[in-house]
């Protein structure tokens, strides 16, 4: 009896093996989930009787792995460093899911997943580099997902640019994904059109999709800017207190304390991001002769009129501080002399003038020291200027800027005051030609027309020029000029445009 069960036990293996070898194991575009006909078997005392019932097997096929690629995001930049993975392996992503941040020597940047799968593997740690063209995670995309070839495709540095293009929507820059634009190309739909509600203004697919619906997105309100702070007016001096009158009661020495063990051990470690590229532009500056030239800016008239207007603008949601004031000055004098927006090539012998005043603003932030900068100033009223500042100030304060906001500066502004100090020697930001260190304001005794002394709001201002292609005296009149337009703040209308 038991030779038999055996032998008809060894008879169902094979005809269950069959079946799955004939109907599972088929696979048809790329997935397989084929319900095999119910097979079970009933087996009386005399094992004679077999039926077909009830076993319901389903095999499932798993997607290809994708390796996904870190793409070239321009101006040159080979390598960028993992600062947070938002993303674990086994983690399910979609499209447009943020996969991580990583932060170059410009800019930082969330790269965005291109498909719908799972994470399946993290090449890099936190703070580890990572290299264009080289693999960030490996994806596992679900069954049937179509698999883009041509995203594995490292972009020229043409391609990022173009891809990374902002546009200026209701006096806001925003940015879309490569995939965002195919899908806007595929319905016909300008970028130019859709107001984007992402991070930074960022267009997403969601914003695309309402816009077709006949929907449309609000722009955020403008986030506070950190200012130059006038100094308060002094307290009035308080009364001397009466001092203790001394004893002879003999104090006690303190209790002697044991000098503190230094435990401590050096640490090296490369530099990446910022500081690195620091390294870079601060060694190309260095080789240009630099001019100095400084002079002090009675802000008196400029301090009541910001008074009178910072009401009106915070009444529109922009905080005003004196920077835009310092900067419309800056850019109307550079139409007297254009020189001072201009650039020379690496052997100095060409001059680019520049037809836009993209004024760069030297701005602290938790990753060092980065220089946003206003686009097209010639073109924006003080309010405007404001407004652009609240939003890098932001950005800024956030780890938030990008390539963008980074690129493209013809002149700059060091804003150091802010911090401290008085006169500086600010250092000239290749390629462009000219930069000024703003000092703190403070309330110095001047003397007045009929020769009193009176309070004065006093701000020292330093100028460095590129000694080659500027002379002492071009730029001892723009400045001249600048301090004009500040001292008269009414003197600026007539020539706002």
């Amino acid at each position: 009896m038991a030779a038999v069960t055996r032998g008809s036990l060894g008879a169902f293996r094979r005809l269950l093996l069959s079946q799955q070898s004939r109907r599972c194991f088929q696979l048809q575009s790329f997935r397989c989930d084929r319900t095999l006909q119910p097979i079970t078997f009933r087996c009386d005392r005399n094992l004679q009787v077999f039926s077909c019932r009830g076993l319901h097997v389903a095999v499932v096929n798993q997607g290809p792995i994708v390796q996904f690629k870190l793409s070239d995001i321009g101006e040159g930049i080979m390598e960028v460093t993992v600062k947070e993975w938002y993303v674990k392996e086994g983690d399910k992503v979609s499209q447009f899911d943020s996969i991580c941040e990583v932060q170059s020597d410009k800019a930082s940047v969330t790269i965005t997943s291109r498909y719908d799968g799972v994470i399946k593997k993290l090449y890099y740690d936190v703070d580890a580099t990572a290299f264009v063209g080289k693999p960030l995670v490996d994806i596992e995309t679900e069954s049937g997902s179509e698999v883009i070839q041509e995203e594995d495709v490292v972009e020229t540095p043409a391609m990022a640019q173009e891809e990374h293009t902002h546009q200026e929507i209701k006096g806001h820059k925003t940015q879309a994904t490569p995939a965002v634009r195919r899908l806007a190309i595929e319905n016909n739909i300008k970028l130019s059109e859709v107001v984007g509600t992402g991070k930074d203004g960022r267009i997403l697919k969601e914003d695309i999709l309402n816009f077709l619906a006949k929907q449309t997105g609000a722009i955020l309100p403008p986030a506070p800017f950190q200012e130059i702070q006038t100094p308060p007016p002094a307290p009035a001096a308080a009364p001397a207190a009466a001092k203790p009158v001394s004893t002879k009661a003999a104090v006690k020495p303190p209790p002697a304390t044991p000098k503190p063990v230094f435990t401590g051990k050096d640490v090296t470690e490369p530099l990446k991001g910022v500081q690195k590229a620091m390294v870079k532009t601060m060694t190309v500056a260095l080789k240009i002769p630099h001019f100095g030239y400084c002079d002090e800016v009675d802000l008196s008239r400029l301090v009541a009129l910001r008074s009178e207007l910072k009401p009106l603008a915070e009444s529109r949601g922009v905080r005003l501080s004196y920077m835009p004031f310092f900067i419309k000055a800056a850019s109307l004098g550079l139409h007297h002399f254009p020189i001072l927006n201009a650039s020379v090539d690496e052997d100095c012998q060409n001059i680019t003038y520049k037809a836009s005043h993209n004024i760069g603003l030297a701005m602290d932030t938790s990753q060092g020291l980065l220089v946003p900068n206003v686009k097209n100033v010639q073109l924006l009223s003080v309010l405007e200027i404001a407004l652009e500042l609240n939003r890098l100030q932001v950005l800024g304060a956030s780890g938030q800027l990008g390539t963008a906001d980074l690129m493209g500066g013809t002149f700059t502004l060091s804003n150091i005051g802010s911090i401290g100090g008085t006169y500086a020697k600010p250092v000239i930001l290749p390629p462009e030609v000219a930069i000024g260190a703003l000092g703190k304001i403070q309330v110095l005794p001047r003397f007045d027309a009929a020769g009193q002394v009176v309070p004065a709001h006093i701000m020292k201002v330093s100028w460095s020029a590129d000694h080659r292609i500027i002379d002492g005296a071009t730029m001892c009149r723009f400045s001249n000029l600048w301090r004009e337009y500040l001292e008269n703040p009414a003197s600026m209308v007539l020539d706002l445009k």
